[in-house]
């Protein structure tokens, strides 16, 4: 039997060409939603009645080293993984986390409350409130025939 040597980072190639189609399903451009660097972070977008939230897994990293802000419709969440040092005692025999800066960029819909984003991190995840605005926010009214 021969050995082969796997690495995890294959699957980071395959991740942005599922990215890229999933994009083109829902036809956002390419350029709307961007992610620079060594890894990019996990992220769930969801719609709720009354606001948008982002959710991004980053595991092992500072409220300090997560920087987020918003210029023209465009939500940017980014920082640094930092990675431990090691010692010369230190016996490693793999190493298989990644580290380094990220970035995601993401196209906020003309209907958000961009004054009133909000964020929260708490145990590895980091959770963005984007409020709708309040006349975008979805009424139904009954309208009687006479």
């Amino acid at each position: 039997m021969k050995l082969t040597r796997w690495s995890p980072r294959n699957v980071l190639g395959f991740r942005s060409e599922f990215d890229r189609l999933f994009d083109s399903f829902f036809n956002m451009p390419e350029e709307e939603e961007t992610s620079l660097a060594a890894f990019a972070p996990a992220v769930d977008i969801e719609e709720k009645e009354k606001e948008f939230v982002i959710t991004a897994e980053l595991p092992g990293m500072s409220k300090s080293d997560i920087k987020i802000n918003m210029k023209e419709n465009l939500l940017t969440i980014s920082g640094e993984k930092k990675q431990e040092k090691k010692t010369e005692k230190d016996n490693y025999h793999r190493t298989e986390r990644i580290f380094g800066s990220f970035q995601r960029t993401f196209r906020l819909p003309e209907n958000t409350d961009q004054e009133n984003i909000s964020a929260e991190y708490s145990d590895g995840v980091l959770n963005i409130t984007i409020p709708k605005l309040k006349e975008s926010i979805a009424k139904q009214i009954d309208i009687k025939v006479k």
